[in-house]
């Protein structure tokens, strides 16, 4: 069967695998990875998909995917995928956190007693501090928060204020 992905090494791609492999140390797949492309190298051993699946009792997906990401590079192909940033990027940063806590801290609205966090996310978009947050996001950052007075939050004590 003809392979798809042709794995050619250079003598220093070569080197760098073998001394993975020969270390022994590090992450398992990082030495899986290693193996798969020395024994898929073309240029010495050049074993079929199916042998490097047989030899290293693997799945032929692995080796196959192994192969595939060579082709972005050899540290693409041994090491894992990259960690990408946060998709959705923060909506409160430490300013709009800020004022979120001190509106948490301050008299709740006529007819209720406390803020509830949908209260709280309907204030933040009234005062145009974000233009749309869920009661959930606003839960998360409240959460984070060590949990005190609201007036050891302000900076004041109990004792000052009569």
């Amino acid at each position: 069967m003809k392979k798809r992905y042709v794995v050619e090494l250079t003598q220093q791609e070569r080197k760098h695998l073998t001394g993975i492999v020969k270390r022994g140390k590090g992450p398992a797949y990082r030495i899986r990875h290693a193996y798969v492309l020395l024994h898929a190298d073309k240029n010495k051993s050049g074993k079929t998909d199916e042998e490097i699946t047989v030899l290293l009792h693997c799945h032929s997906q692995t080796v196959f995917n192994i192969c595939k990401k060579f082709e972005e590079g050899l540290t693409r192909a041994v090491g894992r995928k990259a960690q990408e940033s946060p998709p959705i990027p923060r909506k409160l940063d430490g300013a709009k956190e800020a004022r979120l806590i001190t509106i948490a801290c301050s008299q709740p609205p006529e007819g209720y007693a406390n803020w509830t966090l949908d209260l709280l996310a309907d204030k933040m978009v009234e005062l145009k501090i974000v233009e749309t947050i869920s009661g959930k996001t606003i839960g998360r950052v409240l959460k984070k928060r060590v949990k005190t007075s609201p007036a050891a939050m302000l900076g004041y004590s109990a004792a000052t204020k009569r």
